[in-house]
């Protein structure tokens, strides 16, 4: 690859992850502060996830059969600049609700899309998608921290910054290396659903993979949805116990704290490459999972006084979660699919892991924390050990079915990209 098309591809990775990051981990706190319970917060995550489900089936196979993937991410982007502008003036949550899938609609593609454009310049993603999707987590890091230091996470700034930087992006995507689609002829239904891609259902191990990626997200959308709040509480706690009568401070720097998780992301990011070659695909997976349970546990736990390190160790264990489980994902996605269904195959793992798994996750954490509160508004408390207890338990059953039942690929398979599914 290029120096010029690398430095291309980091870029569009570091903006396109500061939009994202700029509201994604933040949202649950605004939204409680403006006065929504657990279980409206989770409907409203889980719009999210309800774009993940309708969009990168169509949006994949638009950039694999129509139009560049350059420009639909640009367009895709400048509409969902205008779309964030509207959620800075919303209160309703009927309206925010609404607003809020609109919006998503505009942005889930552009996941499968920048992981998309990025592979397809690619020889061997194993070695050369990390270095590039770790940007991301850069930009990520740089926004998230913004936020925490100014004190913005509970109020609609949150929204300002996504917006000027989805500007950016959706200028920037039209000077992208060309992605043209890769497919011609006629369309069917079958075709517009993602039918291309279902072929991967063929390979036992990847419909493993599949259903688990699935059921893991359950417990990631506790993590994005339900972290922020639950740290935050946790300080609350602490300084009042310490402070009784004194004024809350400003902020308790609860965003500075999570940009650990992803500091660690990129650490275990640029092991991705050694880590291919000495655990393999089946055990990079399995420590992924068992960090997931241990990160639950941790939160559960500890708090924000002697065992506060827990706080942190559960923080910290995110590059082992995320990188160990869903950019391993997809690096063994892109192996299996080929050159042909590249995007699809991209849209298939995102339906899986941000699309079904995350909706119900997203309805689960909200009634969760709904069930285990007391009392509303100001004077709510949550028990977050009890909330914790259930993501845990559920990577424990995903931990169990993994092991039974996934096999590994075949060494020469990870050194070499298929040209097509195995049979």
């Amino acid at each position: 690859m290029k120096l010029t098309t690398r430095v291309q591809l980091s870029m569009m990775m570091l903006l396109q992850f500061i939009v994202w990051g700029a509201w994604y981990g933040q949202l649950s706190k605004y939204l409680f502060t403006i006065g929504f319970d657990g279980a409206q917060v989770g409907n409203i995550y889980s719009t999210f996830s309800i774009a993940m489900i309708i969009s990168p089936f169509l949006v994949g196979m638009l950039a694999d059969r129509f139009f560049a993937a350059e420009k639909v991410l640009g367009i895709l982007n400048l509409v969902g600049a205008g779309l964030l502008y509207f959620l800075t003036t919303i209160t309703d949550y009927d309206t925010f609700y609404w607003v809020m899938l609109l919006y998503c609609l505009s942005f889930a593609p552009t996941i499968a899309l920048t992981s998309s454009i990025s592979m397809r310049q690619m020889t061997q993603p194993e070695k050369e998608f990390p270095p590039i999707r770790v940007l991301g987590t850069i930009g990520w890091i740089a926004v998230t921290n913004l936020i925490g230091y100014m004190g913005w996470g509970d109020k609609n700034t949150i929204f300002f910054v996504s917006m000027v930087t989805a500007i950016l992006i959706g200028l920037y995507a039209f000077t992208l290396p060309h992605t043209p689609p890769t497919m011609k002829g006629p369309v069917s239904f079958g075709q517009i659903v993602g039918k291309d891609a279902f072929v991967l259902f063929r390979d036992r191990s990847f419909t493993i993979f599949f259903i688990s990626s699935v059921l893991i997200c359950i417990p990631l959308s506790f993590y994005y949805a339900m972290a922020n709040p639950s740290i935050t509480d946790a300080y609350k706690a602490a300084f009042i116990a310490a402070n009784p009568g004194e004024p809350l401070p400003n902020t308790f720097f609860v965003e500075n704290k999570m940009s650990l998780g992803q500091a660690s992301e990129v650490f275990f990011m640029l092991l991705l490459p050694l880590a291919f070659r000495r655990f393999g695909v089946k055990m990079m997976l399995i420590i992924g999972l068992l960090a997931w349970i241990t990160r639950f546990l941790f939160f559960g736990y500890g708090n924000a006084n002697e065992a506060e390190w827990m706080l942190y160790a559960g923080i910290i264990l995110h590059g082992v979660c995320y990188d160990f489980f869903f950019v391993t994902g997809m690096i063994y996605t892109d192996l299996k699919a080929g050159e042909r269904i590249k995007s699809q195959a991209q849209g298939l793992i995102s339906l899986a892991t941000y699309g079904l798994g995350m909706y119900i996750g997203s309805l689960i954490s909200g009634y969760v924390q709904k069930m285990y509160t007391t009392e509303e508004g100001a004077s709510a408390v949550t028990n977050w050990t009890k909330v914790w207890m259930v993501p845990a338990g559920i990577a424990v059953v995903v931990l169990l079915l993994f092991i039974l039942f996934f096999r590994d690929l075949k060494k020469r398979q990870m050194q070499e990209p298929k040209s097509s599914i195995d049979s």
